[in-house]
């Protein structure tokens, strides 16, 4: 039977057949050593084979992925974990506040999908929170993510404010959901289709963080067509599997202007001629996407792969 994973629990896998069941399924050890160096060799969105065994089933082949995206394991630091798989979009929900999402986990978020081949909107949540300079500095943030082609939407879940453009951009397509916890992916999710019943919290009142309600990575099925991943809310996110020099190749307004450097192998620092540089310094590249490019140089020499402030 052929299928593909809705949420994984570690030692479990729930998976949707193509006969529009539910079944409980567990996977062989030999997934473990194929040298998929995952702390979970099977995703959410994964498209699997699996048979019944006994009193329950057995996923005993992973077809070939489109794509997927990775974060850096918390708790095994030479491992990497598998946030999704076969994605045709994610959504990375951004609040200025309540809580504050820095241009850095953006940055290094979108860096992830580059590399991956994962088209990503940015998702300005809460738009009715903020006062006038607030919007106005919202969109100047935004400018610098329009200008190098990326997509960005305001929309306020609590008040329903644009709920149909996201609907439509959702609508028959496989969507990641992430984002810090507390910047309302549930909540507009509840909205859209409220027979999702998400859980959601209130922001904690002590550190102005969203407190996580979301456990495990989980596929939902959308009444009106096409299905999201809702994913744990994420504090820091740690770009892997990058190769040394490419890095400035997943930054859309640094690969325009990569032949123009005086080296080759030129990585945007110290090297004179450098046209990554010279962009900087007449304001065609954001000095804050540079300060991004630079915090991940700096961690790709180290082991420290966390977004600096959470």
């Amino acid at each position: 039977m052929k299928g593909i994973v809705t949420k994984s629990t570690g030692s479990w896998y729930i998976v949707r057949g193509v006969d529009g069941e539910i079944y409980n399924c567990r996977i062989k050890g030999k997934f473990r050593i194929k040298g998929i160096k995952s702390t979970n060799p099977i995703a959410v969105g994964d498209k699997v084979e699996f048979d019944s065994d006994t009193d329950s089933y057995v996923i005993h082949k992973l077809e070939p992925r489109e794509n997927y995206i990775v974060r850096k394991s918390i708790n095994l630091s030479k491992q990497t974990h598998i946030i999704a798989a076969n994605i045709d979009q994610a959504f990375l929900f951004v609040t200025l506040k309540l809580p504050e999402t820095s241009t850095e986990f953006i940055d290094r978020f979108l860096v992830s999908a580059e590399a991956y081949h994962i088209p990503v909107k940015l998702i300005f949540n809460k738009i009715d929170i903020y006062d006038e300079e607030e919007l106005k500095f919202l969109r100047f943030i935004q400018s610098i993510y329009k200008k190098i082609g990326y997509d960005c939407y305001e929309v306020s879940a609590e008040k329903q404010i644009n709920l149909e453009i996201i609907k439509g951009l959702l609508k028959d397509k496989i969507t990641m959901l992430s984002g810090h916890s507390g910047v309302g992916k549930s909540t507009l999710i509840n909205q859209l289709d409220p027979e999702l019943d998400l859980r959601t919290l209130a922001i904690s009142e002590a550190n102005k963080s969203g407190m996580h309600t979301t456990t495990f990575a989980e596929m939902h099925p959308l009444i009106f067509g096409g299905d999201i991943i809702d994913t744990p809310g994420i504090k820091g996110f740690g770009v892997v599997d990058l190769e040394s020099g490419e890095l400035s190749h997943y930054f859309p307004e640094m690969m325009k202007v990569l032949p123009d450097c005086k080296f080759s192998n030129c990585i945007h620092i110290n090297e004179p001629g450098c046209a990554v540089k010279a962009a900087v310094d007449s304001g065609e590249i954001s000095p804050t996407r540079y300060s991004s490019y630079l915090s991940i140089t700096e961690d790709e020499k180290g082991e420290n792969y966390r977004a600096k402030g959470y």
